[in-house]
């Protein structure tokens, strides 16, 4: 996992993680439609991040940076990422699946580990029940009670039906992508494009369901070239 900012980000995430409890209403994929006024805020948030990402392009949190640095960048990044967060809360409280996703990555990325499931579990669970596959990364790691559901599996089989709808929101990033040609390396922020995460669907398909576990895995390496699932698929024939 990547380091992260002090604590400077408790509070300020964590209360509006619990208030976006109250606005986040699963919908069935295809229920889904995406309010024009929450699309713009959505991509207005994007815009911001673009912006933040190029003027901090440079920027690294090091385990050996001191306490007083760390907060100190901290804050800085944090009013920098703060108008784009309103944002995406405001796009989120209309149910934009795309926000949710986004705004639960911001979570993963910056809150501490012991708060991440309360905060982006209810986002990525939301986002992936509206069809939108890059959702289902977050839940894979952080998640682990919706995993192991029945609904996780009935909304992994509901992705295909929205690639249309989606198309135009790709690339995506992810804290990591397990389905690359070759294996993943580093910290970094990794950007995939639409085939990437529906590699991913079935990868996560094959891992549960294992009577179509070969046809899953075959069908992501065909895609993508999926690395996490290559060599499995190879030994399934030896």
């Amino acid at each position: 996992m990547p380091n992260r900012p002090s604590a400077f980000f408790n509070g300020f995430l964590w209360v509006r993680a619990l208030l976006l409890c109250c606005v986040l209403t699963p919908a069935f994929a295809d229920d889904v439609r995406i309010d024009p006024h929450a699309d713009l805020l959505y991509r207005q948030a994007v815009k911001l991040m673009e912006e933040t990402d190029n003027q901090y392009s440079t920027f690294n949190l090091k385990t050996s940076t001191t306490d007083q640095d760390l907060a100190q960048q901290g804050q800085a990044m944090g009013r920098t990422l703060a108008p784009a967060v309103g944002l995406l809360e405001k796009a989120v409280a209309l149910d934009h699946p795309v926000a949710r996703y986004r705004l639960a990555l911001y979570y993963m990325t910056y809150l501490p580990a012991s708060q991440i499931p309360a905060a982006a579990c209810p986002l990525l669970q939301a986002s992936l029940a509206q069809g939108f596959a890059p959702a289902a990364l977050g839940v894979e790691t952080w998640c682990s009670d919706y995993r192991h559901s029945s609904e996780f599996a009935k909304d992994l089989q509901n992705i295909p039906a929205m690639t249309n709808r989606y198309a135009s929101y790709y690339p995506q990033p992810a804290v990591r992508l397990q389905c690359t040609r070759e294996q993943p390396q580093g910290l970094a922020m990794q950007w995939g494009r639409q085939r990437d995460y529906q590699a991913e669907i079935y990868r996560l398909q094959g891992y549960n369901d294992l009577d179509q576990r070969e046809y899953f895995w075959q069908k992501a390496v065909e895609l993508n070239g999926c690395f996490a699932v290559r060599q499995h698929l190879l030994s399934l024939h030896h």
